[in-house]
């Protein structure tokens, strides 16, 4: 029986802290920018392109679809209604390519998970699309080794808490562990677990926030390699 002050539910984040997503992201954001080459510059593009995503994100959600449905706005912005078909299917094809990328599991990603596996539970919670959240975990050959999955539209204290309550003692006992600061570090101390930022290269720029350094239960590691330390270092804190 473990002590009922003891860490007992690890939550990962999929994303660019698993596997590599965001860089197909900017892949594409170029190839975008390249189609539109007469109606501006690739920064003006792309610029126009992150406020059709802001706008969206309340009504798409996140992930591909939804990229792929900015673009095509983006497309009709900037052309003044005037974007040849060619142009909307040239976009429709660089979203279905991103949505067949093949899986490119991060460093230490597997070794890290196999060892937490079993002494703790673990829960894989991420936000996107369904069916392209579902692909990338069976690709990913990971999904084996968690005790629960949840694809989950946003991620809030609220999410957390409820996620936690689910599948483990409550967010008191639990800790979140991913690449983006703003959904999946902050939002998870702010329900009273631990938090865990694991730097990307990659992060979209939606995602920024300030690191919550003054919160006793934020932590750091550069990669996925240094989990299993900080969670024994971390483990009877709760």
């Amino acid at each position: 029986m473990r002590p009922s002050s003891e860490l007992t539910t690890i939550g990962f984040d999929a994303d660019d802290t698993l596997w590599q997503n965001e860089r197909f992201f900017r892949m594409t954001e170029r190839r975008f920018a390249a189609m539109l080459a007469d109606h501006g510059e690739g920064e003006q593009i792309s610029a126009r392109l992150l406020e059709a995503e802001r706008r969206n994100l309340a009504i798409y959600g996140f992930g591909i679809k939804g990229f792929t449905l900015s673009m095509i706005e983006t497309a009709i912005e900037v052309t003044d209604g005037r974007v040849p078909a060619s142009v909307i299917s040239e976009i429709l094809d660089a979203g279905r390519e991103m949505l067949g990328h093949p899986i490119e599991p991060l460093p230490h990603a597997r070794e890290t998970v196999e060892k937490l596996a079993g002494t703790f539970r673990l829960v894989l919670i991420t936000k996107g699309d369904l069916f392209d959240q579902e692909r990338k975990l069976a690709g990913s050959g990971l999904g084996e080794l968690f005790d629960a999955v949840e694809i989950v539209s946003d991620k809030t204290a609220a999410t957390y808490a409820r996620l936690f309550n689910r599948h483990g003692d409550g967010p008191a006992r639990g800790m979140m562990v991913g690449n983006s600061l703003k959904s999946d570090v902050v939002p998870a101390i702010e329900a009273g677990g631990w938090g865990v930022h694991v730097p990307h290269e990659l992060t979209w720029v939606l995602e920024h926030v300030e690191a919550p350094v003054a919160e006793p239960r934020f932590r750091q590691i550069s990669d996925l390699s240094q989990l299993p330390a900080l969670v024994e270092s971390v483990k009877n804190r709760v």
